[in-house]
């Protein structure tokens, strides 16, 4: 039986682990933090619960389709509810559009906005559906080799959407600035601006409108914790705190790792760590990117977190909240065409306690901030608390409530975290954005090309970013060993 580690324990590094347990492979699992989960950790504080990374639970077929591999159900291990709104977004004072649950509530909410833009809608999200179908079918199961991975009569009859991008499509169809930015949004999950990602990812739509929000018990976490007791039920091994210091390579070929100081061996080493740290760990000969490819690259966004327990239930906010009440293209252009601190920040919030009582205790409210910033950008504590006054002046007034005296803490989670924690390039937050040339098999490679039986999996390889690309790419990557 051939012995496979995996360094890291994210969501890709557990189902790669899963799909090879499920074959036969004795697989063991190093992870430097003290929990299990990567980036989507949890922090608790006097009865509070946060979920640190992934916060929105979207395109739950992909959940569904994993646990079915393994002759299972969501369910078996962690209940779902459908948010109702699934979101609501800021865009003035008391001035908000909250989403519904249903398309139909959907194409209403945008018919009141713009008459007319009901049946636009429509039509709209019927692409959208059908290049959803075609994304998950035909080509993010696909391990990023091969440009005619893409090539099929299905992607060729839509080339023109693979050459425009997702601002012009959008901006074609809806010319209410509110609508417009509501479709332009789940873009942001990509990592990337919409003006540099290609209009077939409007596929994101039907992601969002079409398959809805949903929340897991106990927060994301609670998918961490289903996957690993999943995986130890077929025999994954889970070692935490876990430093590994350098890959050991013979012969050109991966036979292990140096992990707190002891030499470990194995016949495949698999990586699902940050990519460019990863072959910082090897010797220089062996990596297959140096600094200038890095360098060159366009990452998704690093995050400005604070996690707040308020002593009081917060009013005329959703669970899922954007305030888009600044300017969503300036924004974007001090991300990614003009690196800087943002002059005037879009934000999110997360206010998981007013779905799942669990997260707060009774009477207070458990809140989630993040500021999309620059990778590579100072980060301070003096920067971090000046943000973090803008945004609660900017709630306080959008909303129409008092916030600021009821604080009862404050954590915040930055840049230097992510390179702490995660040994995260810059700091991303995100990983590699999906633009156009850095789509599919223009991304780095699962396989390493100097390093026999070293694989790679997670967002900075193929699909992407988000939690269920990172899914999708720990059973490509299974695949391919």
């Amino acid at each position: 039986m051939k012995n496979i580690f995996i360094i890291g324990s994210g969501f890709s590094s557990i189902s790669a682990s899963t799909y090879l347990a499920k074959r036969g492979y004795n697989v063991t699992i190093f992870e430097k933090n003290s929990t299990v989960g990567g980036r989507a950790r949890q922090f608790k504080k006097d009865g509070f619960t946060f979920d640190i990374g992934p916060s929105w639970y979207w395109m739950p077929d992909v959940f569904e389709s994993y646990f079915n591999d393994f002759g299972k159900k969501v369910n078996d291990y962690y209940k779902l509810e459908k948010l109702n709104p699934a979101y609501e977004v800021y865009f003035n004072t008391l001035d908000s559009v909250k989403i519904g649950d249903s398309l139909k509530k959907i194409f209403d909410e945008f018919e009141k906005i713009e008459p007319g833009s009901g049946n636009i809608l429509k039509k709209y999200m019927k692409k959208a559906e059908k290049h959803y179908e075609i994304a998950v079918k035909d080509m993010v199961y696909k391990p990023g080799i091969s440009p005619l991975e893409l090539v099929n009569s299905k992607t060729i009859v839509r080339l023109k959407y693979f050459l425009t991008n997702i601002k012009k499509e959008v901006e074609r169809c809806f010319k209410n600035k509110k609508l417009s930015q509501i479709l332009q949004f789940p873009v942001l999950f990509l990592g990337a601006k919409p003006s540099n990602t290609p209009a077939f990812y409007n596929f994101m739509n039907h992601a969002d409108f079409g398959l809805g929000t949903w929340h897991p018990e106990k927060g994301m976490y609670s998918v961490i914790k289903g996957m690993q007791k999943l995986a130890e039920e077929i025999g994954v091994s889970f070692k935490t705190n876990q430093i590994v210091e350098k890959i050991i390579v013979k012969r050109n070929s991966a036979v292990g790792i140096v992990v707190n100081g002891e030499e470990k061996h194995c016949e495949v080493l698999i990586s699902g760590a940050d990519y460019h740290h990863t072959e910082s760990l090897l010797e220089e000969k062996f990596r297959s990117y140096d600094e200038n490819y890095w360098g060159r690259k366009t990452f998704a966004p690093s995050s400005l977190l604070f996690f707040v327990g308020l002593n009081k239930k917060i009013e005329r906010v959703s669970h899922h909240t954007l305030f888009f009440d600044v300017d969503f293209d300036l924004h974007a252009t001090e991300i990614y065409d003009n690196p800087k601190w943002p002059s005037k920040p879009l934000f999110y919030g997360n206010f998981p306690s007013i779905t799942d009582p669990s997260m707060a205790p009774v009477g207070k409210e458990a809140c989630f901030f993040l500021i999309p910033i620059a990778p590579g950008i100072s980060d301070s504590s003096e920067m971090r608390e000046k943000y973090f006054n803008i945004i609660i002046n900017r709630l306080e007034k959008l909303t129409n409530q008092s916030v600021k005296d009821q604080i009862l803490f404050k954590e915040s989670f930055c840049i230097k975290d992510f390179e702490k924690d995660y040994n995260s390039y810059k700091g991303n937050a995100y990983g590699l954005a999906n633009t156009l040339k850095q789509t599919a098999f223009l991304r780095p490679k699962m396989i390493s090309k100097k390093v026999k039986n070293l694989y790679f999996t997670g967002q900075l390889t193929v699909p992407g970013p988000g939690v269920p690309p990172s899914i999708i790419s720990g059973k490509i990557v299974s695949n391919l060993i």
